[in-house]
């Protein structure tokens, strides 16, 4: 599966695209929308920070609460350092900016895994109000430690995350957060953390608030599922995400012979190799409890070879 679809949300706002130059679309109210900003790839040949100087000059700015970061120019080669900088150049023109989405494309426009990145965090560091913040693209991308007490929600999307993100992040002081949502990915594209790189997270010792973890998409799902049974942090989750990676019966066995979920509202396992019988046994562990369970298997898809080795893939790589 890839990503063909642009945000439609964020922040709790509808996401509107910020119209090229001579399009006469009216604009709506400052704050009322989250506003796409992309480069013109065709037509006009805009590039990204052209757009946004429009953008700043069209726009009350001050009222702006959201913003997603569309295709910028080259990003099959570069990474959006002069769109960061931007960002913080007009800061001050920025004050009730709450939620930044770093890297909304689509495959069109450049597959996931070959969207360059940089390091992020300057973002974080340079708004200190901001509530939500999410990236895609793991090429590239840096995300050191970092303290905020702001943000409450945090996604990471990648086919492939560096071990040295999924260690930043798990280092970083966030005691505010209740939504992690990290998409680990698959060696093929540069993904090389293990299970004891997520055990920072999985203590929740720096996010006394999480209740929303998704730990996702990755080609170790069984490995992570295994971590997980035994976390500290699951034991306060509203909601558990295991979803879009390679999870089968090892993982699943291991994730019900850990501590009790039936405290759940929701455990998101879709896109799995699990069999039938661990399936029922899943619905049968935690649905008379009340949790919702999501065991959809609809885009799983695998190779065997003539050996009888299977080939399980992640949701989402190149």
């Amino acid at each position: 599966m890839t990503i063909g679809s642009h945000l439609e949300e964020l922040y709790g706002l509808p996401v509107f695209t910020f119209p090229g130059r001579g399009d006469t679309t009216e604009l709506p109210e400052a704050d009322a929308v989250a506003w796409s900003i992309a480069a013109r790839t065709y037509g006009d040949g805009e590039g990204w920070t052209q757009v946004f100087a429009r953008f700043c000059s069209e726009v009350d700015t001050t009222r702006v609460r959201a913003l997603v970061v569309g295709i910028w120019d080259d990003a099959f080669d570069c990474g959006p350092a002069g769109i960061i900088e931007a960002l913080l150049d007009a800061r001050d023109r920025l004050p009730a900016l709450r939620a930044v989405f770093l890297g909304d494309i689509v495959f069109e426009e450049c597959e996931i895994s070959w969207i360059h990145q940089t390091d992020v965090t300057p973002l974080l560091a340079g708004f200190p109000q901001l509530e939500e913040f999410g990236v895609r693209g793991g090429q590239d991308l840096e995300f050191p430690a970092v303290r905020h007490d702001a943000l409450r929600k945090l996604v990471v999307e990648t086919g492939g995350m560096p071990a040295d993100v999924v260690r930043g992040v798990g280092a970083s002081e966030l005691p505010a957060l209740e939504h992690l949502d990290l998409w680990l990915g698959t060696s093929w594209y540069g993904a090389d953390s293990e299970p004891a790189d997520l055990e920072p997270i999985l203590s929740g010792a720096r996010l006394p608030r999480l209740r929303h973890l998704a730990l996702r998409n990755s080609e170790i799902q069984d490995e992570v599922a295994a971590a997980v049974a035994a976390a500290p942090v699951v034991a306060r989750l509203e909601v558990l995400d295991l979803s879009m990676g390679t999870l089968g019966d090892e993982g699943a066995t291991a994730l019900l012979g850990g501590q009790p979920l039936t405290h759940l509202k929701k455990l998101d396992l879709h896109h799995n190799y699990l069999s039938e019988p661990l399936r029922q046994r899943i619905r049968e562990t935690l649905e008379p409890a009340g949790v919702e369970v999501d065991l959809d298997q609809d885009d799983a898809d695998w190779d065997e070879d003539d050996d009888g080795t299977v080939h399980r893939y992640v949701s989402v790589g190149e």
